[in-house]
């Protein structure tokens, strides 16, 4: 059985854990990608700034404290926009106003705190989609996802009514260990 450790970034903070960061990849790249792409990036050019925001993480990941006071996604929205400016001075070391209209556009559109934790959640689900029982999935999918009554789901996958709710209790659960640090 798949057992997690309480915090993806704890994991990361130790060494060798390529399982760790596959997850953390599949988490924050179409995150990442699409802070890029909102700074008016070309696909190809917001695809290289994900990869150099990568390499910054695996150097700093591993030391990274997290302090639940903290704000994971501002330190990591930081870095992303921190590569960015760096990469236009070195492409472009004159034009400064770039740099100027980047920093005022950060401030207008940040992801709004709901959006980030609703695409968090929607890329840990896909993720777990492949770690859950089929037959456990599909009554969770149906109940919580679709929002079928439970009644009318322990009928459908002919059930009990406490299968129903033992599916979503465990696909929650296992939703809260993995998402645990990266939320708070």
């Amino acid at each position: 059985m798949h057992t997690t450790p309480p915090s993806l970034l704890e994991q990361l903070r130790q060494p060798q854990q390529q399982q760790a960061w596959n997850r953390f990849a599949e988490l924050y790249t179409p995150l990442l990608y699409y802070w890029a792409r909102n700074q008016g990036l070309a696909e190809a050019d917001a695809a290289d700034l994900v990869q150099e925001v990568f390499v910054v993480l695996v150097k700093k990941l591993p030391t990274f404290r997290y302090d639940r006071d903290g704000n994971f996604r501002a330190w990591l929205r930081t870095v992303t926009l921190n590569k960015h400016r760096e990469l236009q001075r070195r492409k472009n070391p004159q034009t400064m106003e770039d740099l100027d209209g980047v920093a005022a556009k950060d401030s207008s559109s940040d992801l709004q705190e709901k959006e980030y934790r609703l695409h968090v959640v929607r890329q840990m689900l896909h993720i777990l989609k492949e770690q859950i029982p089929p037959s456990t999935w599909r009554i969770f999918e149906s109940y919580v996802i679709d929002g079928q009554e439970p009644q009318s789901v322990a009928g459908k996958f002919a059930v009990t009514l406490g299968t129903v709710y033992a599916a979503k209790s465990f696909v929650l659960r296992r939703l809260r260990q993995e998402l645990h640090g990266l939320l708070d």
